[in-house]
């Protein structure tokens, strides 16, 4: 018997603006997939991101679905930005009744719950101020585990300088749950103006960098961010929730308090608002997204020597 097309959409995330934010594919199976068809369609889709969601019949006080995060190259334990656009779809395509959804992950289970709109503070780099702007009227947050993170041995610090570009280094942290690098840098400047070196960031030790320096005080943000992930098959994701996790935690011993704006600045730019809770060790991530296409299917054809995958989309309907 033939698979069913395969509803999918595109949401840009951490973000109210088309063209902006993360984009991720967001794929609803209504039957189960191998593990080389989510893989295929995640490196055909050519994303930061590409995530499944199936709905799970059981009890429940809110709805739930399973939900997997693919990379062109591999699944992840821990995506944000997916996370987010899978809420939001859920929430504006009226396929949940509810202000609160939980997702089954390999992170355990993950809430998303739609909240009050925010507003984010002015930013004078220029590439957050050209995009399409829609209105919403909510926000979405999301409630993750915090990352936590080690001291890194300094006689790799040369090498980690040099894989930035010879930038001057103030801290490194190593998270202990992907070995992801989060390295300080002097200032937001600093952040922004970064040209990384991204074969030598593949060959630094874990599987990627995380890269922050605190924000001006005037700016009306606390930090911001970048991030570097070649072994994964992202040279630079535009803007990653999960490294807030383990951001939250260092920027809170830093500046003594457990609320933050933060920016990501990548060449498409990101604003999250975060909350981190000490006591449990979560960290509660605030974004908005846009939907970019919407309501497309898709079939997938399979080769006889099982080796290839062919995407034939139908039904696409750009909403951005």
């Amino acid at each position: 018997m033939a698979k069913k097309p395969v509803k999918y959409y595109v949401v840009d995330a951490f973000t109210d603006l088309a063209f902006k934010g993360n984009p991720a594919a967001v794929c609803l199976l209504e039957e189960d997939r191998d593990e080389q068809w989510l893989q295929s369609v995640a490196t055909e889709f050519n994303l930061s991101e590409t995530c499944y969601l199936t709905r799970i019949n059981e009890s429940s006080n809110s709805p739930r679905f399973r939900l997997r995060w693919f990379t062109p190259v591999t699944e992840v334990k821990l995506c944000g930005h997916a996370t987010l656009a899978s809420a939001h779809i859920l929430f504006t395509t009226g396929l949940v009744n509810s202000d609160i959804i939980e997702f089954e992950t390999l992170s355990g289970i993950l809430t998303a719950k739609k909240g009050p709109d925010f507003k984010a503070p002015p930013t004078d780099v220029p590439q957050i101020q050209n995009g399409e702007e829609h209105q919403h009227c909510f926000s979405i947050e999301l409630d993750f585990p915090t990352v936590p993170y080690t001291e890194f041995s300094s006689t790799e610090v040369s090498a980690i300088s040099k894989a930035l570009n010879n930038a001057a280094i103030v801290d490194i942290k190593r998270t202990t749950t992907d070995g992801d690098l989060l390295v300080v840098l002097p200032s937001w400047k600093s952040v922004v103006e970064l040209q990384p070196e991204i074969d030598d960031i593949r060959e630094c030790a874990g599987e990627g960098i995380i890269a922050t320096g605190a924000a001006p005080p005037e700016s009306g943000f606390d930090f911001a961010s970048r991030c570097f992930f070649p072994i994964a098959g992202i040279n630079e994701d535009p803007v990653t929730g999960s490294a807030h996790c383990a951001l939250a935690p260092y920027w809170s011993q830093k500046l003594g308090k457990c609320d933050f704006m933060a920016y990501q600045a990548s060449a498409r730019g990101g604003i999250l608002s975060l909350h981190l809770d000490e006591k449990n060790q979560r960290v509660l991530l605030r974004g908005k997204a846009v939907t970019f296409y919407n309501l497309v299917s898709m079939t997938v054809t399979q080769s006889k020597d099982a080796e290839s995958l062919k995407v034939t989309r139908i039904k696409k309907k750009k909403t951005g």
